[in-house]
């Protein structure tokens, strides 16, 4: 719309531009006339505008819920296809792409339901291996239908290609009569080319995590670890219902060679992870003791089983370097066995090292006020691949090189122009002249791109993750903000103010806090399928004019050793304080209705959602825990998450009043807001019975009229499914719009 001023002037405002000018010509002018006119063609303006927005189609659910995840890229031999598994809410298939970006990716499965993952290429390249079924399984790359490699089922699970290319290693077990019994296993070689098998070894308990040496002569496996399931029926509950609580039991790290056939065991710390070959006679792998303070990489003889250790790192609070003890983590040997690679935070922060595999001083090779993450050598064993957050920017992660030579303490660093956003997780093609690696920002969820590895080359997209149709140009891009904590402490936070947001009105607001304690928010999509789809809706409360603001309490990585382990003997203090005291920060924003603020939040986040509600009961119009701690003497007590309790709090007998303060469960009786509460049934990251307890204690200090509660059978901590996604959504959606958009938006008084 175009506005005549009486100098001939010709000013040209977008239609919500004129509401907020005309607004303000109301409250400067007392003339009638002036008023009138104002008054009129202020309605003919938010009419226009309205209709304009009208215009543009809005974000569904059922179209958040059509964005799929790309992950575990693998370049073909020749280094000209991208293989890569695609997820869209929980059905997985393989597709394939070329490298070069040149058409769209080609699906070479289309199954209906459940997961595709750990497949790997023919010598050739002519075919992909996968496992499904519990049967290895083939596709052609070029054309044709997957079906099983052999003419027979064969059922059989960790598929391991040989290093050579023609033969695989997997388990085949035997089922126990009972879920409690041994499930016994053998370790098979089988050859590719005719089915040719031999028995290499047996275990009563199982055998799992092969691993071939680069020679193809030897296996690495670890055996006898298993799972023992204890069931209980708490009275609250009911004798009928049984809970079924499980226990890891660690197994034994063995190495056989394939002409002996006699296993080796190497002798191992109470907790180890990371177990890698480092040459054809030698195994790596890392620990920590049970004290949580002490790290230590060990080198492992694997004729004789003899462990020394090659490094150590003791830590003030508690060893905590992000994913440690994940599949595929450190510490990382060299292709050549000469150097292993690892991160450590002893300056501060998550920052590469390399160490001599002989031993030695290790060498940090960057260095810096952010931290660096996943590294990938490369195959001639110079240069190290990895990710890093910038100084200046937490939330976004751009890919570097580290060229080793052959001396880390001379190694050069630099940094590959990519797209700008967040860039994670670099490998290497046959030859080193690329890198793959998964990309995000504020306009698109993960997708998968490829670059030169030397400066100057322009990145390559491979991949479309968004529904056609999705308007894009819609997304909120977050701003980065702090806030004071409860000690003074400056908070991080990503704030979302909705486009053309009317700042003379006030909004309601949600605060969103994320889960697993060693998390953070990003400058756009999460790179975490998990978090991606809170990402994804919070983009859609925000199209329907909610405020959304995410901090990055401490526990939260992307800033740094002290603020990660800012939690130490304070699990619930003041990092949940970090969390809900965002309310205070949305606050003092006067376009935000300080009565109509909702906090949600997954796991950790739901934890001190539930703290929030009860400790600030007046504080939140209403609260969504979703698979949310309620008791942590109750989580401490579980088997599979006592250790992670116990590096940051103690035991319960040790520290009683923390863990007592670590318990919203024992103060359900101040809620007073409206509390609505999803589970999933199979849920083994926070147990399921956390919620059941939940909501008998609520019912007992009469709150059930506050509560709501949602089972979802058989899901998962982390909700995948369709129908599961599509009912949490559009529930939480009606949660939100029953509480916190009611009365109407208030606009604001002329000063």
């Amino acid at each position: 719309m175009e506005w005549y001023f009486h100098s001939a002037r010709r000013v040209t405002f977008p239609g919500l531009e004129l509401v907020r000018f005309l607004e303000g010509a109301l409250m400067r002018n007392s003339d009638h006339s002036i008023a009138v006119l104002a008054l009129a063609l202020l309605a003919f303006a938010t009419n226009a505008e309205a209709q304009a927005s009208a215009a543009k189609p809005k974000l569904t659910i059922e179209q958040l819920i059509d964005i799929k995840h790309p992950s575990d890229p693998i370049w073909s031999p020749d280094g000209k296809l991208v293989a890569f598994v695609w997820d869209r809410a929980g059905v997985a298939n393989l597709y394939i792409a070329n490298a070069d970006g040149s058409g769209a990716p080609r699906p070479l499965t289309s199954f209906t339901e459940g997961q595709v993952g750990g497949a790997f290429w023919s010598e050739d390249g002519d075919l992909l291996y996968f496992p499904h079924e519990g049967d290895l399984w083939q596709v052609a790359t070029a054309a044709g239908a997957p079906k099983p490699v052999w003419n027979k089922p064969d059922p059989g699970s960790g598929y391991v290609l040989s290093p050579d290319g023609k033969r695989v290693a997997f388990v085949r077990s035997k089922r126990a009569a009972s879920d409690d019994g041994p499930h016994s296993s053998d370790l098979i070689i089988r050859w590719l080319s005719d089915g040719t098998e031999a028995t290499t070894a047996h275990d009563d308990v199982g055998i799992h995590d092969i691993l071939w040496s680069p020679d193809g002569l030897s296996l690495a496996y670890v055996s006898g670890a298993k799972i023992i399931h204890h069931d209980e029926s708490p009275s609250y509950s009911g004798a009928k219902l049984i809970y079924r609580v499980s226990e890891y039991v660690p197994g034994q790290i063995c190495a056989i060679k394939l002409a002996d056939a006699k296993p080796v065991p190497i002798a191992k710390p109470a907790e180890y992870g990371g177990l890698a070959w480092l040459d054809n006679a030698h195994l790596v792998f890392d620990g920590q003791s049970g004290d949580f303070k002490t790290y230590s990489i060990y080198l492992a003889d694997a004729s004789s089983g003899n462990v020394k250790v090659l490094h150590e790192i003791h830590e003030e609070k508690f060893w905590s370097i992000p994913d440690w003890g994940e599949a595929g983590a450190q510490p990382w040997p060299s292709p050549n066995g000469k150097w292993i690679a690892f991160l450590s935070d002893q300056d501060g922060w998550d920052h590469l090292y390399v160490m001599p595999a002989s031993g030695g001083d290790a060498v940090q090779i960057t260095k810096g006020k952010f931290e660096a993450w996943r590294p990938a050598w490369s195959h001639d064993s110079t240069r190290i691949a990895f990710d890093a957050n910038l100084e200046d920017r937490p939330g976004d992660r751009v890919l570097g090189i580290a060229k080793i030579g052959d001396d880390p303490a001379h190694a050069e660093v630099s940094y590959i122009p990519a797209e700008p956003g967040t860039n994670i997780e670099p490998r290497w093609s046959e030859g080193d002249g690329r890198l793959v690696y998964q990309h995000t920002d504020t306009h698109n969820s993960a997708d998968l791109y490829t670059i030169g590895s030397n400066p100057g080359a322009p990145p390559v997209r491979l991949t479309d993750s968004m529904p056609a149709g999705m308007d894009r140009s819609q997304f909120v891009e977050p701003q980065f903000v702090h806030f004071p904590g409860p000690d003074g402490q400056q908070v991080p936070g990503w704030l979302f103010v909705p486009k053309n947001i009317n700042k003379n009105v006030k909004h309601p607001a949600i605060l969103w806090i994320h889960g697993d304690g060693v998390n953070q928010n990003y400058d756009g999509w999460h790179v975490q399928r998990n978090y991606a789809v809170y990402y994804s809706i919070h983009q859609y409360f925000l199209q329907k004019g909610y405020v959304v603001f995410a901090p990055d309490y401490r526990g939260s990585i992307g800033y740094g050793r002290d603020w990660r382990t800012g939690v130490y003997m304070d699990v619930g203090g003041k990092d949940a304080k970090d969390a809900w005291m965002g309310a205070n920060y949305l606050k003092t924003l006067p376009f935000v209705d300080a009565d109509r603020i909702g906090v949600w939040g997954l796991s950790y986040g739901g934890f001190f959602t539930l703290i929030a509600m009860t400790d600030q009961p007046k504080l939140f119009r209403a609260g969504v825990d979703v698979a949310g701690v309620t008791d942590y003497t109750m989580y401490y007590s579980d088997p599979y998450h006592g250790d992670w309790t116990a590096s940051r709090i103690g035991t319960p007998e040790q520290n009683p009043q923390v863990y007592a303060n670590a318990s919203p469960l024992s103060h359900i009786d101040r809620l007073e807001r409206p509390l609505l509460v999803l589970h999933g049934t199979a849920d083994v990251n926070v147990p399921f019975l956390e919620s059941v307890w939940l909501m008998d204690e609520a019912l007992k200090k009469h709150k059930g009229d506050l509560i709501s509660f949602m089972i979802y059978p058989g899901e998962f901590h982390y909700f995948t499914r369709e129908h599961v996604l599509l009912d949490a959504w559009h529930r939480v959606d009606d949660f939100f719009d029953a509480n916190l958009r009611l009365p109407a938006a208030t606009k604001l008084k002329p000063k």
